[in-house]
C-alpha cells in the first residue's frame, strides 16, 4: 500500500466561494453530479470558516467578494492548496497578477462547465503529481515537517491547522494524550514557518530540575555559581531565530511556570549571573496531554501563563478517532522495518487490519507502532501477518482512554484493590501504579505495557506519586 497521505484515494473536495447565488448553486450541483464533494461559500468569511472544517482538494475563488477584494484571500489559502479563480473580467493582465499570487489556473465567467471540470481534473491531478515528486525527492519533510500519515477528515483538519498557523509567529499550544504524536505536529508547525531554515529546540519539561532550569533554559556566565567555569549558552539561544519547544509543559513545576511567563510576556530572558537582559527572539510552540486549563482552574497550572499558551490550540485526535487511518499507518511502519533490515516486504491480511481497526488503542500511535514491530517479529519468514500474529490486539480495549488521568481498575484481576468513600482520579491512580509495580515486582517496562503508555510518561507518573520502580534513572525519550 502506498503510504504518502496525499496520494492516498479519496473522494476528491472542493470549496466553492462565489457570491453569485445562482451561480453558486449552478457549480455545486454540475460538480456533485460530476463525483466531487462541495462546499460552498458566498463571501471571504464565509469561506474562512469552511476552512477550519474541511481540508478541500481546489478551491473554486471568485476574484471579487463582498467582503474582499482583489487576490488578498488568493494569496492567503493557495500555499496550502491550489487554487482557481474566477472572474468576469477577463484580461492577460488579471490572470498574470493571479498565477504571481498563486492561482493554478484562471477561468473567465460565464463558465464553460466541460472546460471548468477538465480544469479542475487537470489541477488536481498536477497537485497530486507535484506532491508525489516531493515525497520521492525527500523534500516533503524538509518544506512541511515530518509526514503525518492518514487521510481521514481529523488528519486533513490537522493538517489544514498546521498550515494556518505556520504562517504566524503566534504561541501555539498542541493539546492530545500520549502517543499520538505531538511533537511531530510540532515539527510540521516550524518546518512551515518562515523560521523553518532555524534550529528547532525540544524541551521535555518534566524532566528538567527545577532549581537547574535557569541555567538550562537562559544559559549563565562564567562565575555565576560553582563549577561555572565558562559562559554556557541557554537553549533560548540554541533556538534563536528558530522554534523553542516545550513539551510536557503540563509537568512543570511552580518555579518553570513563573520564569517561562517572564519570557513569553517580556520576550527578553537574563543569563545567570549576568546583568544584562537579551532579546528572546524565538517562537514558543508548546506540548501536553493534560487538560491545562482544568489543572488552572484547580491551582495546578498558572492561568495567565495558560492563556498566553493557547493564542492558537490544535487538538491532536486520538488514533481511536481516525481508525480508517490504521492500514496507512501500520503498512508504513512494516515498510521502514523492512527497508531498516533488507528484507522482503510483510502485508496485513484483511482479517489482521479488521482487528487492528477494532482495538481502541489507548497509547495511540505509539502503541500501533510497538503492536506492528512485534507482529513483524512474530511472523518470522511469513510474508503476510495474521491476526495470531497480534496477541496484544486480541480483545477491544475498554472504552476510556489509558492516559494518565484516566486510569481505571477494573475487572477480576484487578478486584483486589480497595479505595475508601468516593476516591479522586489522583488516589485511584496511585493505587493502581503501585498495584501494578508489585504485580510485576518494579519493572517499569512491563508496568508501561500495561498501562498502554511509553516507559517516558510511566516515569513521569511514577515521579508524580513518589512511587520507584527498579530503574531509578530517566528512560530514553521514545
Amino acid at each position: 500500500m502506498n503510504t504518502n497521505p496525499v496520494l492516498a484515494s479519496h473522494r476528491p473536495s472542493l470549496l466553492v466561494v462565489e457570491d453569485d447565488v445562482v451561480l453558486n448553486q449552478l457549480l455545486v450541483h454540475q460538480l456533485q453530479k460530476a463525483g466531487y464533494d462541495v462546499v460552498s461559500a458566498f463571501n471571504w468569511a464565509e469561506a474562512r470558516a469552511a476552512l477550519q472544517r474541511v481540508a478541500p482538494d481546489l478551491v473554486l475563488l471568485d476574484v471579487n467578494l463582498p467582503d474582499s477584494k482583489g487576490f488578498g484571500p488568493l494569496s492567503e489559502i493557495s500555499a496550502a492548496r491550489p487554487v482557481v479563480m474566477l472572474t468576469a473580467f477577463g484580461g492577460v493582465n488579471q490572470a498574470v497578477q493571479a498565477m504571481q499570487h498563486g492561482a493554478s489556473d484562471y477561468l473567465v465567467k460565464p463558465v464553460n462547465l466541460d472546460e471548468l471540470e477538465l480544469v479542475i481534473r487537470r489541477t488536481i491531478e498536477q497537485s497530486h503529481l507535484q506532491s508525489q515528486k516531493e515525497w520521492l525527492s525527500g523534500s516533503h519533510r524538509a518544506r512541511h515537517g515530518p509526514v503525518m500519515i492518514g487521510d481521514s477528515a481529523p488528519m486533513q483538519r490537522l493538517r489544514q491547522m498546521i498550515a494556518e498557523v505556520a504562517r504566524t509567529d503566534v504561541t501555539v499550544l498542541i493539546q492530545g494524550e500520549s502517543g499520538t504524536g505531538k511533537e511531530l505536529v510540532a515539527q510540521a508547525v516550524h518546518a512551515q514557518s518562515q523560521r523553518h531554515s532555524e534550529a528547532f529546540v525540544p524541551i521535555d519539561c518534566c524532566t528538567l530540575q527545577e532549581n537547574l532550569f535557569e541555567s538550562e533554559l537562559f544559559g549563565h556566565e562564567r562565575g555565576a555559581f560553582t563549577g561555572a567555569d565558562r559562559r554556557k549558552p541557554g537553549l533560548i539561544e540554541a533556538a534563536v531565530r528558530g522554534t523553542l519547544f516545550l513539551d510536557e509543559l503540563g509537568e512543570a513545576g511552580p518555579a518553570v511556570q513563573a520564569k517561562l511567563l517572564r519570557v513569553i510576556e517580556t520576550g527578553r530572558f537574563r543569563r545567570v549571573g549576568a546583568t544584562n537582559d537579551l532579546r528572546a527572539d524565538v517562537r514558543i510552540v508548546a506540548a501536553t496531554n493534560r487538560d491545562l486549563l482544568a489543572r488552572a482552574n484547580e491551582g495546578h497550572f498558572r492561568t495567565d501563563l495558560y492563556y498566553r499558551l493557547s493564542t492558537f490550540v490544535i487538538d491532536v485526535p486520538p488514533l481511536r478517532d481516525r481508525t480508517e487511518d490504521i492500514p496507512a499507518l501500520a503498512n508504513s511502519f512494516l515498510a521502514r522495518r523492512g527497508q531498516s533490515q533488507g528484507i522482503q516486504l510483510k502485508i496485513l491480511s484483511p482479517q489482521a487490519i479488521e482487528q487492528l481497526q477494532s482495538y481502541r488503542w489507548p497509547g495511540n500511535v505509539r502503541e500501533l507502532r510497538n503492536v506492528i514491530e512485534r507482529a513483524f517479529i512474530m511472523a518470522a519468514d511469513a510474508h503476510v501477518i495474521e491476526c495470531q500474529h497480534l496477541p496484544t490486539v486480541k480483545e477491544p480495549a475498554h472504552p476510556q482512554s489509558a492516559s494518565e488521568n484516566q486510569i481505571a481498575a477494573t475487572g477480576a484481576e484487578h478486584a483486589n484493590l480497595v479505595f475508601p468513600g468516593e476516591p479522586t482520579l489522583e488516589v485511584i491512580e496511585r493505587t493502581y501504579l503501585d498495584h501494578l509495580l508489585t504485580k510485576y515486582r518494579g519493572n517499569r517496562r512491563r508496568v508501561a505495557d500495561a498501562l498502554g503508555v511509553s516507559e517516558r510518561t510511566a516515569y513521569r507518573m511514577l515521579e508524580r506519586h513518589a512511587l520507584r520502580s527498579v530503574a531509578d534513572t530517566s528512560p530514553n525519550s521514545d
